[in-house]
């Protein structure tokens, strides 16, 4: 019999997010792995579906998004970045960010081109790339150190990369699972660098309103001559805490939007009208009354919460500047990888976390790495933190 999946597929590693919530559940462990909220949505994001619903917008909105959706987004946009974008070709709605991201290497990439992916990398990267027969060309982060708290740019790495003419860079700021947010010189570096390659951006920008301390998000589209090569990627899922809604969008200069939707329409052909409207209502009451603000406090205090809970535990936490991941360097406790400790940690304390190994595409010479997600109730993240006691040295 001839094989079955084909080559594209057949190379795809199982995931280890389903074997963590696979052995999480048979344990009985509290899942600090999965990268999802366990609390409610706000009121207003959940009353303004009801409401969509209750209205009868039942049918297929425009391939492209629909037309409220798209306004608003522009109009946040122009707010606070100081450009006007043109609603109509430049703001595209995806089913989630993943879907806009596999759209886009879809629409852009053929056999043969290279990408630059800096990594650790969100796993659907890799993946995109290889469907669409492209090739990755990995750029390590630098993992903190003494000296150097943050993680932080290979410089060196990246010129070379870039050196071979990529079509495409996949950006992540704030980045999962890091934590880091790229800093105005870095993103001036990679902007320098895809204007002398003649290189495209695609941008995933989806934790964009989760930033801490000192640290300040921009996105590279904003800096100057990198509009019409950069798409950027946002999502109603993580801002409003609704990750099973898959509403993402994309804006950008309007030849990759029409590269995106001309891929889109066989993908998904387009995303639910009802959630697409309650997505304009809700961006709108978050600029109205200083939602994003008060969602970046509620992450700052889980994320200071686990902070302290793993220090306790002597599990000595990297520094977060965004997103809501913490990560934590495991050497120390002797096993042959970062997943052995996964493994290991739920049997032994009951919690659940993710390697970050799996966000490399080569195996070698990793550091030994785990993430933590904080996107949880107060009482989740502590329950936690008193299973983790249990392995404390």
């Amino acid at each position: 019999m001839t094989s079955i999946q084909a080559q594209r597929v057949a190379g795809g590693a199982v995931s280890i997010f389903g074997e963590m919530s696979l052995l999480a559940q048979r344990h009985q462990a509290v899942n600090l792995g999965q990268g999802f909220p366990d609390f409610a949505a706000p009121d207003f994001v959940k009353q303004a579906a009801i409401a969509a619903i209750g209205a009868d917008l039942n049918q297929y909105p425009p391939s492209p998004g629909w037309p409220r959706l798209r306004q608003v987004l522009a109009a946040q946009w122009e707010r606070e970045h100081g450009r006007a974008v043109d609603w109509v070709h430049e703001v595209s709605i995806t089913s989630g960010a993943t879907e806009g991201l596999y759209a886009l290497t879809q629409a852009l990439l053929d056999p043969g081109d290279r990408v630059v992916v800096i990594e650790p990398a969100y796993d659907a990267y890799l993946a995109d790339v290889r469907m669409a027969g492209a090739s990755a060309l990995p750029v390590r982060l630098c993992p903190p150190t003494p000296a150097t708290p943050r993680w932080s740019l290979d410089v060196a790495a990246l010129r070379d990369a870039f050196a071979q003419r990529p079509k495409l860079v996949l950006l992540n700021t704030p980045h999962n699972p890091t934590g880091m947010v790229l800093t105005r010189d870095e993103l001036e570096l990679i902007a320098g660098l895809c204007r002398y390659a003649d290189t495209l951006v695609i941008s995933d920008e989806v934790y964009d309103r989760m930033t801490y301390d000192d640290a300040v998000h921009l996105p590279i589209a904003t800096l100057p001559d990198m509009w019409d090569r950069t798409i950027t990627l946002g999502s109603t899922g993580k801002t409003f805490g609704v990750t099973g809604w898959k509403v993402g969008w994309a804006i950008g200069g309007a030849a990759l939007n029409q590269a995106l939707r001309q891929a889109k329409q066989w993908i998904t052909f387009t995303t639910p009208t009802p959630l697409q409207e309650a997505t304009a209502v809700a961006v709108e009451h978050a600029a109205a009354h200083g939602y994003y603000a008060q969602l970046r406090a509620e992450y700052a205090a889980r994320r200071d919460l686990l902070r302290e809970l793993l220090t306790r535990a002597g599990l000595q936490p990297l520094r977060v500047e965004g997103a809501y991941f913490i990560s934590c360097e495991v050497r120390r406790f002797g096993f042959a990888d970062d997943q052995d400790f996964c493994r290991w940690l739920i049997g032994a304390a009951g919690v659940a976390a993710i390697p970050t190994s799996i966000f490399y595409g080569r195996q070698d010479d990793l550091p030994q790495i785990v993430r933590f997600c904080f996107a949880k109730q107060h009482a989740t993240l502590l329950a936690a933190g008193e299973r983790l006691l249990r392995i404390a040295r």
